[in-house]
């Protein structure tokens, strides 16, 4: 009698220990599932393109999922020409139509096709950020795409077609090339340097063959602004003696501040050299391309 007692009491205890296993986890799916549904803040974008009826028409044409995200509702007031999709409150994919292209997208940036569309990759250099911003290339007005985490994150958006088909198929103008607009100097040092030029100036960095200029050289990695080195340029305009320079590996390198502007990337010219040459580098990057570019300047070209 007391062993079916206890068997019974037995049976119960699990009874209830499997039932409240069953509600924390379903308990848990509902939190997450109701976080993922949280309507979305999003800023206003800066454009009056984002404004355009052709924009409206692209919002009104996205899908209800886009790439394994759920499309949620913006908070309002909801920016014009936005939308956002979501899994959880951390992860989610943004998109916004009429954005101005970034200042990194010139004639050297490789774009990626994906759906019939090219797409530009820029990742957030920001120290901790995990975002990632797809810029179309190919339409008039442009959309941007970013995503946060997630398997979004090194792949291009795919299945908007129908929404981009609302808007015109017209490449977007490039920006100047890094470097281009600085003038030319004596050059008989170039070929030279660039036998010594090594396949990698940083990590994740490889030397293209794909680029036509004269005397310059560009190194491209995914997602980031190209590094790129011209020989053979004029001085440095915004040179004072006096100035603060930088010595690595017996080359001093002046930075020029000022060519700066819109970009993360920075401009550096070699000096003590018989001949100038001029080196565009994001920040991140830039140590590493100034060391190797130094020894390459230092095997093949003469002091002044």
């Amino acid at each position: 009698m007391d062993t079916q007692f206890n068997r019974t009491a037995i049976y119960i205890s699990l009874g209830i220990a499997i039932a409240m296993v069953f509600a924390v986890i379903f308990g848990a799916k509902y939190v997450i599932t109701s976080a993922a549904q949280q309507p979305v803040a999003l800023p206003p974008t800066p454009s009056e393109a984002a404004d355009s009826p052709e924009c409206a028409a692209v919002v009104d044409s996205l899908p209800e999922k886009l790439m394994g995200y759920s499309r949620v509702e913006l908070v309002d007031p909801a920016p014009a020409g936005a939308a956002a999709w979501t899994k959880s409150s951390e992860d989610k994919v943004t998109l916004r139509c009429g954005v101005d292209l970034p200042q990194q997208f010139t004639g050297y940036s490789q774009t990626i096709e994906a759906d019939g569309e090219s797409w530009l990759q820029v990742i957030d250099a920001t120290p901790g950020s995990n975002l990632t911003t797809w810029y179309s290339t190919q339409r008039t007005p442009a959309v941007a795409v970013t995503t946060s985490t997630g398997d979004a994150h090194s792949d291009a958006p795919q299945g908007l077609t129908e929404a981009l088909n609302k808007l015109d198929k017209k490449p977007q103008d490039p920006n100047p090339a890094p470097l281009s607009k600085l003038k030319a100097g004596p050059d008989s040092m170039c070929p030279a340097l660039d036998k010594a030029l090594p396949d990698s100036l940083a990590e994740g960095y490889t030397r293209r063959t794909d680029v036509g200029a004269k005397n310059t050289w560009v190194y491209s990695a995914p997602g980031h602004e190209e590094i790129v080195v011209r020989c053979g340029v004029a001085a440095p305009e915004n040179y004072r003696a006096g100035v603060q320079l930088q010595q690595v590996n017996d080359v001093p390198w002046f930075e020029d501040t000022t060519l700066a502007e819109g970009t993360t990337a920075g401009t550096w010219f070699a000096l003590g050299r018989a001949e100038d040459l001029a080196l565009s580098a994001p920040q991140a990057a830039a140590n590493s391309a100034l060391v190797r570019l130094s020894d390459a300047l230092v095997e093949a070209t003469p002091a002044q």
